[in-house]
């Protein structure tokens, strides 16, 4: 198998994660990239299994050091990224790396992969039910629930830069067109 990655982006609340666990559960060539973020640990979260939590100065080491295949400040300290080593460890395993990041990290991956990418954009029915599935999470204050709904609907606009629009209004609808969409990349 030639190293290939499948990329997940969508606005936040878009029931990307929940995909991307369907997706590793269903193919056992997949392999989870976790990333790095500067963010604090929502709920349960674990270092090393969700994300590697890093503080600013150890992201921006990194930085320094080459060490991302892409990044992303997308707040001031609020830092994202894709460790080389993590998508060539996972590589080395002979497995697919899959990928849960951001629209603008979507964007970033797929044109430093290329063709070697699939890159999947989760797109909500709606801004309206976007905005009602955020509050139903409950993790979040009516502040940032704002913030986040605003962010989203700049990245619906670049929708379009990516290989599949995956429309998530049926959770089951949308795992089906996942697999199918997997399953044709990979088994190539």
């Amino acid at each position: 198998m030639n190293n290939k990655v499948i990329i997940f982006s969508a606005p936040s609340g878009s029931g990307k994660t929940t995909l991307v666990k369907h997706a590793l559960e269903v193919f056992s060539e997949l392999q989870f990239s976790i990333s790095c973020t500067t963010r604090q640990r929502r709920g349960s979260e674990v270092h090393a299994v969700d994300y590697h939590f890093l503080t600013p100065d150890e992201f921006r080491q990194k930085i320094s050091e080459d060490a991302f295949v892409e990044f992303e400040e997308v707040y001031t300290d609020k830092y994202y990224g894709t460790l080389k080593s993590e998508v060539e460890k996972i590589w080395n395993q002979g497995k697919v790396v899959i990928f849960d990041v951001d629209v603008k990290g979507g964007i970033s991956l797929k044109k430093y992969f290329g063709e070697q990418a699939l890159s999947i954009f989760i797109e909500p029915p709606s801004i309206e039910e976007l905005e009602r599935r955020l509050v139903s999470r409950g993790t979040d204050d009516v502040e940032t629930i704002r913030i986040r709904v605003a962010k989203a609907e700049e990245e619906m606009s670049y929708a379009g830069e990516f290989d599949k629009i995956v429309v998530n209004s049926d959770l089951n609808e949308a795992k089906k067109e996942i697999e199918r969409l997997i399953q044709y990349f990979i088994g190539n």
